[in-house]
């Protein structure tokens, strides 16, 4: 039986916005609703020959510009940021334009942050083609580009007009690339829902199956959750700032290592720091630790960070975003289902639960057997 399309609505007032979720929806004729003459995609070179035929067909009535990047974080840059818009301006694309973003995560945070500055803002829709966009960075509207000295340091808000969820993407999708996003599934459960964490610790083994009904119904959840805390704070001056937990810790090993770690094996790691950290100062009940690190390990996630100097971490996390007046406010769980902004700025603290959590084995022992590590 068909998989039915699931909606969501971010209530946004006048920019609210929905999501949809379900098979097969690159097929559909329009794409979205009332869409402009002019419209660019913004893609890669790993999506393109899967995805954007597929979707040229879609939008065939319409004048359709295509810019490709290539593959990875290092492309969300200021000299692609540069790029887009050299062919934004000599395509004479006008402020009743449309950006399209049909890909990851790299592409849609730099498509979105194209479309905030592009002519002070422009019209963009996501379709976000691997797990951990769908989940997470399609929904909410913070665009950024990174700066050598540190990731999504250059960004805005500007929220999407719609996002589209092809769940049949995630077939196509490495191992490596799918388990990756599932990082970002647990996070929800840690900070907002503990009967979701628990379906998750139930269902590991469809989810790692990528059963269609499973990951169908985690994909509404985590977009349900995120849609809600988005409502509520949309720029991210309280509640949003929950679902950064693991980030800090995370976008350090990031940062760090780009040519190893990707953002939801990071962010796992962190989550690990994160939990680590209350538990040995009394805040988290040892069980929830070992229940966070036993799915997280079920879903094929590094539980481990890399060997970093302290140094290290603290010129990374220095530069968070969430730093204020020397003091890291960093997100940690104090149940499963429950999560604070905490600032701390005794590093003894800090340094105790990262040591551990770090391992001195290679990254490819870090990945428990991921198929393409």
């Amino acid at each position: 039986m068909q998989t039915p399309i699931q909606q969501i609505t971010v209530g946004l007032g006048e920019r609210s916005y929905p999501i949809e979720i379900g098979p097969g929806l690159l097929q559909r004729s329009p794409l979205f609703p009332n869409l402009p003459q002019q419209i660019l995609i913004i893609t890669n070179t790993l999506i393109a020959p899967l995805y954007l035929a597929q979707v040229k067909q879609s939008l065939a009535a319409h004048q359709v510009v295509v810019h490709e990047i290539g593959d990875g974080e290092a492309e969300k840059s200021l000299p692609n940021y540069q790029a887009i818009m050299d062919t934004l301006i000599s395509h004479s694309f006008a402020r009743d334009c449309a950006i399209i973003a049909l890909g990851g995560g790299v592409v849609g945070d730099l498509a979105g942050f194209v479309a905030a500055t592009y002519q002070r803002g422009v019209t963009f829709y996501q379709i976000p083609t691997t797990l951990l966009a769908q989940v997470d960075s399609s929904v909410g509207g913070k665009t950024a580009i990174n700066h050598q000295l540190g990731k999504n340091l250059i960004g805005a808000f500007h929220q999407p007009h719609g996002v589209l969820i092809d769940t049949d993407c995630l077939q196509t999708l490495s191992a490596r690339d799918y388990t990756c996003g599932l990082a970002e599934v647990v996070k929800y459960g840690i900070i907002a829902d503990a009967d979701f964490f628990t379906w998750l610790e139930q269902q590991a083994g469809a989810l790692c199956a990528r059963d269609t009904s499973a990951i169908t119904q985690a994909i509404k959840v985590s977009c349900s959750i995120k849609a809600a805390i988005v409502a509520a704070d949309e720029t991210e001056q309280h509640q949003r700032a929950l679902l950064n937990l693991g980030h800090t810790f995370g976008h350090a090993i990031e940062a760090a290592d780009y040519q190893h770690w990707r953002h939801g094996e990071a962010v796992a790691a962190g989550m690990v720091i994160a939990a680590t950290l209350m538990e040995q100062t009394g805040q988290l009940a040892s069980t929830d630790l070992h229940r966070i690190r036993q799915l997280l390990q079920q879903l094929g996630l590094p539980v481990e960070a890399p060997q970093l100097t302290l140094q290290q971490w603290q010129d990374y996390m220095q530069r968070d975003k969430k730093v204020k007046a020397g003091v890291i406010r960093f997100i940690l769980p104090t149940a499963i289902g429950q999560a604070q902004m905490i600032g701390l700025s005794d590093w003894q603290v800090i340094a105790t639960a990262i040591n551990a959590c770090s391992s001195s084995q290679p990254f490819s022992k870090l990945m428990l057997g991921s198929a393409d590590a």
